[in-house]
């Protein structure tokens, strides 16, 4: 494995260096990136873009570059439009087979429901035009259809992840859906051992080095199809097996440069999310007061690649820091070198 996993990480994710010069192409680079909370996944993507402001991200989501929807494990990801629909077609079944008993029987949201609400959204979304999701839900009560108790949203949510629909721009604090077909041009559907394979390559691209059960975690995929989906990468990844645990990675990968500069992340960040073992980055005993037993990930503060601290925006622009152990002097020094950053993305530098 090379040498410090950390530092390749921090390379691979686009955080020692934005990896990219517009947010369609940092979004590429990491294959989908979670999404759930809005506001956190314009600075994930501003983070990993060269100079990119917050206005530029959402830019390129109103222009449909970025595609807001859900393709794996059931969780909000942005991902470049022409990964949407193979990324979609590979990992959504395995999240709707998993679910589909249990919508039927908390919700009334069998297959003839579901047939029946995908008319009343399509209907409703024929114009081409994003309609916001409490207008959806309107007509869906206007056809007959009860939207109420989360069953609105959860109809939403499987049209999603059959590839029918997907998030447009935002509507002021409310997100929009369209029609696949109205947003995302068509492509050709790829063979599922070449999904498996662009899928590998893809997530070693921008998280590598990995290992089989992080990318399961990540994609959603079982153990099986993760280990098939990285044999089938070939001479273009390089693998290592240390302790009983075998390292992957692109066999392309560039060395990272040294740099000891910090960073401060989003919550839900893919440094953290994006892998099933968070050890080499945090401490276990504080994993907690990082991942909450809900599932909340925390913005975090990055010094040597591993977190020192989490931290929340207080006012237009300040940083409420909550340090996880003691912090030196130039550490705090550079959390505001790395909070100026995120002023200047925000387009509120001072």
């Amino acid at each position: 494995m090379p040498p410090s996993l950390t530092a390749w990480r921090l390379h691979a994710q686009g955080i020692s260096a934005p990896v990219a010069a517009s947010p369609g192409d940092a979004v590429r680079h990491l294959g989908a990136m979670q999404a759930q909370d809005y506001h956190a996944a314009l600075w994930a993507v501003g983070l990993r873009t060269q100079g990119a402001t917050l206005a530029q991200v959402e830019g390129a989501i109103e222009r449909g570059e970025i595609v807001r929807t859900w393709p794996m494990r059931g969780t909000l990801h942005v991902l470049a439009r022409e990964d949407v629909r193979w990324m979609v077609a590979l990992l959504a079944p395995r999240v709707q087979a998993a679910n589909a008993a249990r919508i039927a029987r908390d919700l009334g949201l069998d297959a003839a429901a579901l047939t029946r609400g995908r008319h009343v959204v399509e209907k409703a979304l024929a114009a081409g035009t994003p309609v916001t999701r409490s207008a959806l839900y309107a007509c869906m009560e206007a056809a007959g259809f009860a939207s109420a108790h989360q069953r609105g949203l959860h109809m939403l949510n499987w049209l999603a992840h059959e590839g029918a629909i997907c998030q447009g721009p935002r509507h002021g604090k409310q997100p929009t859906f369209v029609l696949m077909d109205a947003w995302v041009p068509p492509s050709a559907p790829l063979g599922r051992d070449e999904a498996l394979h662009r899928l590998a390559l893809r997530y070693l691209q921008g998280h590598g080095p990995a290992t089989a059960a992080d990318l399961a975690w990540w994609s959603g995929l079982t153990q099986k199809d993760a280990l098939r989906a990285l044999g089938l990468g070939g001479p273009a990844l390089e693998k290592e097996t240390r302790d009983g645990t075998t390292w992957w990675w692109r066999a392309d990968a560039p060395i990272p440069p040294r740099s000891r500069a910090i960073h401060l992340l989003p919550a839900f960040d893919e440094y953290l999310i994006g892998y099933r073992d968070r050890t080499p980055v945090l401490d276990a005993p504080h994993t907690r007061r990082v991942i909450g037993i809900n599932g909340l990930v925390a913005a975090t503060a990055i010094v040597q690649g591993r977190v020192v601290a989490t931290w929340k925006r207080a006012g237009d622009t300040d940083v409420a820091l909550a340090p996880l152990r003691a912090l030196a002097d130039a550490e705090h020094e550079g959390i505001q070198r790395a909070a100026q950053r995120w002023r200047r993305f925000l387009g509120g530098a001072r």
